[in-house]
């Protein structure tokens, strides 16, 4: 490393806070010198963490846009209807900008940030960390090899997970489009542009399908309350979806307070959670919530070779990491973000390889390390000047942002879009 890269934190959330522990980890080539966030706990917890001067602290990504320029990047991970004003702003002052996905809710706000980026000149990684992973390094280096031929057609598999699905997307801030996104693009936008990137192709057409299948009023169990704390013992301890067991009992009382506990309250313990549960949004039945997110779809996709691929978004399993099979004219490829089994039609042969990242349990071992993997790269190209380190470049990322929005069209309409 050529220099220490300094940073500011705009958004200081469960990712925004994950992204600059990277500079605890690794002192010798990151710094935070700023941070802007609205609530008074994350900012301040931050500013300690990080030693940031009290001038450098601001409550909106505005304030620290009205000083000049005072490090090499900035790192924006607001809600996602905030994206595209900080990005641009932040371009014209010349930060090279590390984006947390999506870019932004609309097509035509994500043509703006790439027009913004390309005349300032600057660096500029959206944060597609399924990019970053070495699982995804290995298979992109077995399917460059020709072991399995030619891509013919991918399946693949987003499991969301039936907590995940009630914690962020019926119960809390990407659960109403208004007020987020849509939930392809708010939950699987690099799922796409994953697929994209290891077909290596453009996509020409998608088809989509998704409903609001299950977290609705018409499925809520008789006698339910509105809230879990509420609701009789013979209802709440028979739901799966119940805040009591999916924040009580399976975590707290195991001596879980971190990610998904801690976005309820800081700093959890019995007391502060159950008063959360009672007044909070995450307390809510998950079928008496105004959340309107598809908790199911699938979305079909043409490339200009007449290659396929097939993706499923589903909240009802359990978490348990994403699959995947490829398909090749010599072979087929079965994975599960981890295990990479390969099976060759010449000699009926099986190829296992295990890339297995190793799990410290911190936010940059997330997405099978590809949270390190990204902050890893970004902080590197920005040190060298060295974007080909960047590994979803602006036109490609832009790219499969188009997809997912053509996909949305595509199910809401009811028509096959061309790209």
């Amino acid at each position: 490393m050529s220099k220490v890269v300094t940073i500011a934190i705009i958004g200081a959330g469960a990712r925004g806070r994950g992204y600059a522990r990277f500079a605890l980890a690794h002192p010798e080539r990151l710094k935070v010198v700023a941070v802007a966030e609205p609530n008074d706990y994350y900012r301040n917890q931050v500013a300690e963490q990080h030693q940031i001067a009290p001038e450098n602290c601001f409550k909106s990504w505005d304030e620290f846009t009205q000083k000049a320029r005072m490090c090499d990047a900035v790192a924006i991970c607001t809600q996602d209807s905030m994206h595209e004003a900080p990005a641009i702003a932040c371009a014209g002052l010349g930060y090279h900008i590390l984006l947390e996905k999506p870019m932004a809710p609309t097509p035509e706000a994500c043509q703006r940030i790439v027009a913004a980026v390309k005349k300032a000149g600057v660096m500029f990684a959206v944060c597609h960390v399924l990019r970053y992973t070495r699982y995804t390094e290995i298979l992109r280096q077995i399917i460059a090899s020709g072991e399995i031929g030619e891509i013919v057609s991918i399946q693949h598999l987003e499991p969301v997970g039936y907590w995940h699905q009630a914690h962020s997307f019926v119960r809390g801030l990407w659960r109403n489009e208004a007020e987020s996104s849509f939930m392809l693009l708010a939950k699987s936008c690099h799922d796409v542009d994953w697929l994209r990137g290891i077909m290596g192709k453009k996509c020409t057409a998608v088809h989509s399908f998704g409903t609001l299948r299950h977290f609705k009023a018409s499925e809520k169990p008789a006698g339910a309350a509105d809230r879990c704390c509420d609701c009789p013992v013979s209802v709440e301890s028979n739901c799966p979806y119940s805040a009591n067991k999916i924040y009580f009992r399976d975590r707290l009382c195991k001596g879980t307070t971190v990610w998904p506990v801690n976005v309820l309250v800081p700093d959890p313990n019995a007391e502060k959670l159950e008063k959360a549960l009672k007044e909070g949004s995450y307390g809510r039945c998950v079928y008496a919530c105004d959340n309107d997110v598809v908790d199911n779809q699938v979305v079909n996709m043409l490339f200009e070779d007449g290659s396929t691929a097939s993706m499923t978004m589903t909240a009802f399993n359990f978490n348990s990491g994403r699959k995947t099979r490829i398909f090749g004219t010599r072979g087929e490829i079965d994975t599960d973000s981890s295990t990479i089994t390969i099976r060759h039609f010449l000699d009926d042969s099986t190829r296992v390889v295990d890339t297995e990242t190793a799990n410290d349990g911190g936010i940059l071992s997330g997405h099978g390390g590809g949270d390190g993997g990204l902050m890893n790269n970004f902080v590197q190209a920005v040190a060298e000047n060295d974007p080909s380190l960047i590994l979803t470049g602006i036109d490609e990322t832009l790219e499969s942002h188009l997809m997912v929005f053509a996909a949305e069209k595509s199910r809401r309409e009811g028509t096959v879009c061309k790209l």
